[in-house]
């Protein structure tokens, strides 16, 4: 499974590339939902609670997405973790299995 065309190099790179722009872009997206947190309240405040709730429901998908994230982040400092093991085995793993699907399949 892991034949020649396998870079371990590269994979350690992009691994490491991977967990940095996953970790900017949680930060960005909390605090980008920490601002709109505030306008909802001025939302509620001036009475437009159907504007509000419409923020609240964007909100909410973005707290899933960055959870989302940090999962794949997980994943990837896992495969770092144990990226002597993946070096020197032939085939993959079934522990590692879910972790490369998963960076695979997002």
């Amino acid at each position: 499974m892991l034949g020649s065309g396998f870079k371990a190099e590269r994979l350690r790179v992009n691994l490491r590339l991977v967990i940095n722009r996953l970790k900017l872009l949680e930060k960005k997206k909390t605090e980008l939902a920490q601002k709109a947190r505030k306008e909802i309240a001025d939302y509620l405040a001036a009475g437009k609670d159907e504007r509000a709730r419409i923020r609240v429901e964007h909100i909410i998908r973005e707290d899933y997405l960055v959870e989302a994230m940090e999962i794949l982040e997980l994943y990837c400092d896992l495969l770092l973790a144990r990226f002597g093991l993946i070096q020197s085995m032939k085939e993959l793993d079934s522990g590692l299995a879910e972790s490369v699907s998963t960076l695979i399949w997002a």
